[in-house]
């Protein structure tokens, strides 16, 4: 009786604080058959038997298949997503469709959001709402969220965020209130599906949004690039017709100032 041992080294998906993480695992498989052989006669040589020559080729064969089968070799997209996405599981992936569209916006309070890239949400509706109905008292109006429509999309931005400021956009999206909840969903670009942290309210009651907030998600929509039918759709919303101060916005157009400076200095430079 001949034993052999396989060990495969492959990922496992773990969720953390709602975010997926990769874990490498490693699995040994045994495999065990009867042979006329001895270890020693693996070893080619000029006497070997055509019978132990040709069992030898089925066993090398039988090794490189069960490789193929257990361990694929990962795609160019899921080599870089890995060696990318979860540098030393101190990052995320966070899918924005509404105000955090805009980069200012959403680096009020998270200053490590970088702009990973565009991406969809299939079958998916974005809509306007207030949790149980309470009117946002930041944006004087209904706020987006998403809810399961077949057919439909909708269009966002996926930042990289650093995991120090997951709390940070737990808080923005109110999720200790239950105003929001946090999924995991994959979204998907021209050549790649990606696991993405999002928010969807609960207990949501429409409401037209305020003219200032629809401004900051077609400000968002504009400055990252999304298609144009879907900017063309955000701007057609009805809004409530707020157009009253809010300060969230004074807070927004200070650092949109600061971020046009800071071009125009690194421009000048160039």
């Amino acid at each position: 009786m001949q034993a052999f041992m396989l060990a495969v080294w492959r990922t496992i998906d773990l969720h953390e604080n709602g975010v997926l993480l990769k874990a490498p695992v490693t699995e040994v498989f045994s495999i065990s058959f009867t042979l006329p052989l001895s270890p020693a006669d693996l070893i080619p040589h000029a006497n070997m038997s055509l019978f132990h020559f040709l069992t030898l080729s089925l066993l090398l064969l039988f090794l490189i298949l069960i490789l193929v089968l257990l361990v694929p070799l990962p795609s160019e997209d899921s080599m870089m997503d890995n060696s990318t996405d979860h540098q030393n599981r101190s990052t995320f992936l966070y899918f924005a469709y509404g105000s955090n569209l805009l980069k200012e916006r959403l680096q009020l309070k998270n200053p490590s959001a970088t702009i990973y890239c565009v991406a969809k949400l299939k079958d998916y509706k974005l809509v306007f709402g207030n949790h149980k109905g309470l009117a946002s008292q930041r944006w004087h109006g209904g706020v987006a969220t998403i809810e399961h429509c077949p057919g439909d999309d909708v269009w966002g931005v996926v930042w990289r965020m650093n995991m120090s400021d997951l709390e940070s956009l737990d808080r923005q999206e109110n999720v200790k209130m239950g105003t929001y909840s946090p999924v995991e969903m994959n979204v998907s670009t021209s050549n790649q599906d990606l696991s993405c942290r999002m928010y969807i309210m609960n207990s949501c009651i429409y409401a037209p949004p305020s003219l200032q907030y629809l401004q900051v998600i077609v400000m968002g929509a504009e400055q990252n690039g999304l298609p144009k039918d879907y900017q063309d759709k955000l701007r057609s919303i009805e809004t409530n017709k707020y157009e009253g101060p809010l300060p969230v916005m004074e807070e927004l157009e200070k650092a949109l100032k600061k971020s046009k400076e800071r071009t125009e200095v690194i421009q000048s430079d160039d």
